[in-house]
């Protein structure tokens, strides 16, 4: 196994799952200061940049894997602003089209059979019905940023998809909580939400598919052995409007039910790229992960999540 973005939300709970099945892991890193915990997991650490592609591919023929998995992304983990989004998406979208293109070569050049790469379900066209399946388009005349981040997304599942002599499959992830992302009780969607800084815009009738960190990861090690190639939504069971969610993660976190603010007001602060993704966008189904790998979230609903998982 080879793990790029060991360290983050998802490869932090992956690299020991797949020690503790017996696999041998080398986990990638771009800091020298995260190599201890990538050893206390069990892991072979390596530190090195997705952009430096000659020594990438020394990297993974040294590691010699049969699988690949991709969980990088470039974002902040706190003081999430946005009127910086563009900022965010610009640095994220390289890595989805360049490091994702980087890394394949590399796999490739390492003789893998298998590539597992990370992709988001929450960029669906926002019309028709509310749930919906992998074969859906994704929301391409979205405002830029998120017409820019969903095109670079695009790019990566293709790339995947087209591997050639590599089995590609794609994990479009639902919206991360639990400890390590934005929405725990420390995380920076918690603190703004503490802060009464998190309003729900509009109607509130925009619909997130949650799936928790710990649910992504098992997702993850469930194709590492199985699992036919192609794209599968990852998410729980229970789609949710903001109406629902909001107050129910505010309550589990100790804050405040949250402010409702029209969408117009909301627009000048938030942009209309985030007031328009809030405020329409729709649930992801997991219906086609559960018939491939009869698959079972330990939190199938965000409810549950909320009270239990937020760690």
């Amino acid at each position: 196994m080879f793990v790029a973005g060991a360290t983050g939300a998802v490869g932090r709970e992956l690299v020991p799952r797949l020690v503790e099945g017996g696999h041998r892991v080398t986990a990638m890193t771009r800091s020298h200061d995260k190599l201890d915990p990538l050893h206390g997991a069990g892991a072979t650490p390596v530190v090195c940049d997705v952009f430096d592609a000659a020594r990438l591919t020394r990297v993974l023929r040294e590691a010699q894997p049969e699988v690949v998995v991709n969980q990088l992304t470039d974002l902040p983990r706190e003081g999430l602003k946005p009127r910086r989004l563009g900022e965010y998406y610009a640095r994220n979208d390289r890595v989805r089209r360049e490091g994702t293109d980087n890394l394949l070569a590399a796999a490739q050049a390492a003789g893998a059979t298998r590539f597992i790469g990370q992709s988001v379900a929450f960029w669906y066209e926002p019309s028709g019905e509310a749930v919906k399946p992998e074969e859906a388009p994704l929301w391409r005349s979205a405002p830029p940023p998120i017409g820019s981040a969903v095109e670079a997304l695009e790019h990566s599942e293709q790339a995947v998809i087209a591997a050639g002599r590599i089995e590609g499959v794609v994990l479009r992830y639902g919206t991360f909580y639990g400890p390590g992302t934005w929405f725990s009780r420390d995380g920076d969607i918690g603190r703004q939400m503490r802060r009464r800084q998190y309003p729900n815009i509009g109607s509130g009738e925009g619909r997130t598919s949650f799936v928790h960190v710990e649910d992504a990861a098992a997702a993850c090690v469930a194709f590492v052995d199985g699992g036919r190639p192609g794209v599968y939504n990852v998410a729980d069971d229970e789609p949710a409007t903001a109406n629902d969610w909001m107050p129910a993660f505010a309550q589990a976190i100790g804050a405040r039910p949250p402010r409702r603010v029209p969408g117009w007001l909301a627009r000048p602060i938030a942009g209309k790229a985030l007031v328009e993704w809030t405020t329409t966008a729709r649930g992801a189904s997991n219906r086609k992960l559960k018939r491939e790998l009869g698959w079972q979230a330990r939190y199938p609903s965000w409810r549950d999540g909320f009270a239990e998982g937020l760690g």
